[in-house]
């Protein structure tokens, strides 16, 4: 507790000097976060390679190449995203301009989860950095050797009077939460996230909450069969399922739900063999508590695909589940896991009533190529974001926001709306001083009050 209250003292006294409000300062650190990666992507790998057991290609595209394509980004625009942006003035303040200034809001906290752990940890520190903040990082626990190779990259590259790394599990966390923070920015569980926003809201700390949810995958009639069934199972099994946009659940119409599942068996064939579990490139559960809670609900389901599971390695095959009802267990929470439930329908409206009824979801996908029922979905269904003919695809992507609804969370980051977030505007009116309208001043009179009505009217 009493180092952490050290850090983010220090943090507070260095931003107050003001060197992180320089552009060229923010550029640098940017350049200095991304010699560093560059230079420990070795350590990198290996840490995800233990942590989760992912493969070369799988970590440098959904971790190392994103943060760094991220940062170059970033770069390049930053200039033109931090210049003041001038707005219309409204006449009843002539003579007078208006602009908005980014400011940045001072020391904010960065936690991030155990998934995606060299991502979903740095992409929003990118945006803190470009913003002008000093920046705490709590990355998860459970992924210890990602978080160290972290905590050496920034302490290559940084005092901890500007970026630090905490580590530790929930003792830290707790410690973290309970101190004053200008921001949080929290990635992870919905109940951790109440936390957060609980805590936050006593030293009213604004927050961005990427949470989590069951996102419905849904597949219309007349949606391309063998497509959909390779994207479906490349976005759910990427990760081995531990992805917070991975489909959830996967809603099939009735007329095409043996095509699609059989098409969705050959294809996890083809993508990781006949035995998955013996697959050294299939990612693995992160740690016992979660792979106990996966085997749990694979009882009393009938599964149509995989369901093998290795307790040495703690790695599930990627499994389809048939004949899912809405009441059985696996519907009841986000599974975060390679277990695929699969529900029949044949009325689009009544789907779309029933996951309407559900708290809203983070992603959402459709396979289909009727834009009316594309349309009736993205018209009626609240969720975070999604694709249409695609999976997981729309967050990779710095041109639009990434970021939750409802019980999947609030705000939004990645690219300028990285930057966005982690920069208060700051409103500025200045007027001429060479005129100065009596009509405001009392005392009031009947022929200004006309004269007012009719300004603004």
């Amino acid at each position: 507790m009493n180092n952490i209250q050290e850090i983010i003292s220090q943090q507070n006294t260095f931003f107050n000097q003001g060197c992180t409000k320089s552009i060229e300062f923010r550029l640098q650190s940017l350049k200095k976060l991304k010699q560093g990666i560059q230079k420990n992507e070795a350590g990198i790998m290996d840490a995800l390679k233990k942590d989760l057991n992912k493969a070369t290609f799988e970590a440098y595209a959904t971790e190392v190449g994103f943060v760094l394509d991220e940062i170059s980004y970033t770069i390049k625009h930053l200039k033109a995203w931090a210049k003041p942006r001038s707005v219309k003035t409204p006449i009843t303040q002539f003579k007078s301009s208006s602009k908005i200034y980014k400011d940045p809001y001072g020391v904010v906290l960065v936690m991030s989860p155990w998934n995606y752990p060299f991502q979903l940890t740095l992409t929003p520190v990118v945006g803190a950095i470009a913003a002008g903040n000093c920046v705490i990082i709590k990355p998860s626990d459970y992924s210890s050797n990602t978080s160290k190779i972290i905590q050496q990259i920034i302490a290559e590259s940084f005092d901890e009077a500007y970026i630090a790394v905490v580590l530790g599990g929930r003792e830290a966390n707790q410690s973290l939460i309970s101190q004053k923070f200008d921001y949080i920015c929290f990635t992870g569980s919905v109940s951790v996230g109440k936390t957060v926003m609980e805590a936050a809201s006593k030293n009213l700390t604004p927050v961005t909450l990427e949470l989590g949810g069951k996102s419905p995958c849904i597949v219309d009639e007349t949606a391309n069969i063998a497509l959909a069934a390779k994207r479906i199972v490349w976005g759910k099994f990427i990760n081995a399922g531990q992805t917070c946009v991975t489909p959830d659940y996967l809603l099939v119409h009735s007329s095409v739900k043996e095509a699609l599942l059989e098409n969705m068996k050959n294809v996890i064939l083809k993508f990781y063999g006949a035995t998955p579990c013996e697959n050294t490139d299939y990612p693995k559960i992160i740690n016992e508590k979660h792979y106990q809670r996966l085997l749990n609900l694979l009882t009393d389901v009938k599964i149509y695909a995989g369901g093998e599971f290795n307790n040495n390695t703690l790695q599930i095959a990627p499994t389809i589940i048939n004949d899912v009802s809405w009441d059985h267990e696996i519907m009841k929470e986000e599974i975060f896991g390679p277990l695929l439930p699969v529900i029949e329908f044949t009325d689009l409206n009544e789907m779309i009533e029933i996951i309407k009824q559900r708290p809203k979801p983070l992603s959402c996908y459709m396979f289909t190529n009727s834009k009316q029922n594309e349309q009736q979905v993205l018209s009626q269904v609240s969720f975070g974001g999604g694709c249409i003919n695609d999976t997981i695809v729309h967050l990779a992507t710095p041109y639009m926001p990434f970021g939750g609804v409802g019980d999947s969370g609030m705000g939004g980051y990645h690219g300028k709306y990285s930057f966005d977030t982690f920069s208060h505007l700051k409103s500025v009116l200045k007027k001429a001083n060479w005129l100065d309208l009596p009509l405001r001043y009392p005392p009031y009179k009947e022929s200004t009050l006309k004269l007012l009505k009719k300004i603004m009217k």
